[in-house]
């Protein structure tokens, strides 16, 4: 998670993409607890690879996220992007044993349960620009033949979703650590596909794996369909602390502690942080973080961020933390 989220600026001037929160948590904290739920062994540890300007009071946040799971928090830096081999690296000596590998900004609805005695597996969903992607070629059975980065010409759509298991992370740590010695890069960046594609070529068995839906937080249009998808799928959340005052809240919607809705109609496929305050206003397929407040507006299709004041009749916005429309 060590990338500055630029796509979903002016978000992440404040805040790092993971934890941006939707539908009620942070973006990364809820793709950790999926991955537990799909696991039968104890997740021992979490290892958290950031960027050093992200602060201690985030990499707090993230230990005290692992600890409330039940495992012991590690905090790595990778202070220049440079690909993803390079930054999984960067957690060398937490590459041991069963290995799962996610980047903090995949979410997924799923029901599998993990089959840790397989060589590795590789999450991948079907799309309809395989060009924009990392693909996989497989064989009947699910084994997977080829690699291919950002395929110029189509040569599958499966696309690497960015969840991965190794069961000998050793293995894996070996091979990343070999492409940087030996200054083997594409485009100017180490790539984990060819890290994969030269353990492929040793006899390790790559599977598939497929999710049900795969939601990404890439940029705002899709953080808020994420927090649409999310909602639809496990149902609403609304806190028994909400004032809800001559208003109606449309199902679903994720709605904390502290929040005040007046005179408004909010819903459905909204997500509004604790402490907010909404007045004569209609909001549908939205977030809205935390201490913001919100009057005489219609809007949808929109993030607004904490601590922000929006006062004026907008229908799609876009708005950062501590920032001000009127």
């Amino acid at each position: 998670m060590a990338g500055m989220g630029t796509r979903m600026r002016p978000h992440t001037l404040t805040v790092p993409k993971p934890l941006i929160s939707v539908y009620g948590k942070p973006i990364v904290q809820s793709l950790v607890e999926d991955l537990a739920r799909v696991t039968t062994e104890k997740i021992d540890e979490i290892a958290f690879i950031v960027h050093p300007s992200f602060g201690k009071a985030v990499e707090q946040s993230l230990l005290e996220m692992a600890q409330k799971m039940g495992s012991k928090g590690v905090i790595y830096y990778q202070a220049q992007a440079q690909g993803t081999a390079h930054a999984i690296n960067c957690a060398a000596p937490s590459l041991k044993g069963n290995v799962i590998v996610a980047f903090a900004d995949t979410l997924f609805i799923s029901n599998f349960t993990l089959d840790i005695a397989l060589d590795s597996i590789i999450w991948v969903q079907q799309v309809e620009n395989p060009e924009a992607f990392g693909v996989v070629k497989t064989t009947a059975a699910g084994v997977i033949t080829d690699f291919v980065e950002k395929p110029k010409e189509f040569v599958s759509d499966l696309a690497i979703i960015g969840i991965y298991y190794f069961k000998d992370g050793e293995n894996l740590q070996r091979e990343l650590q070999y492409l940087i010695d030996n200054n083997i890069h594409v485009k100017g960046e180490f790539q984990l596909t060819t890290a994969l594609e030269n353990m492929k070529n040793k006899n390790l068995q790559f599977h598939v794996g497929q999710v049900d839906t795969w939601l990404d937080c890439g940029n705002k249009n899709a953080t808020v369909d994420t927090n649409t998808k999310l909602l639809q799928h496990y149902g609403p959340k609304i806190s028994c602390d909400v004032q809800c005052i001559n208003s109606h809240i449309v199902e679903p919607c994720c709605i904390a502690a502290g929040v005040k809705i007046e005179n408004s109609v909010v819903g459905p496929n909204v997500s509004i942080g604790a402490g907010t305050e909404i007045s004569h206003s209609v909001i549908s397929n939205s977030i809205i973080q935390n201490n913001t407040t919100v009057s005489n507006v219609c809007i949808s299709n929109s993030m607004i961020g904490s601590y922000a004041i929006v006062a004026q009749h907008v229908l799609d916005v876009s708005l950062s933390d501590y920032s001000e429309i009127r």
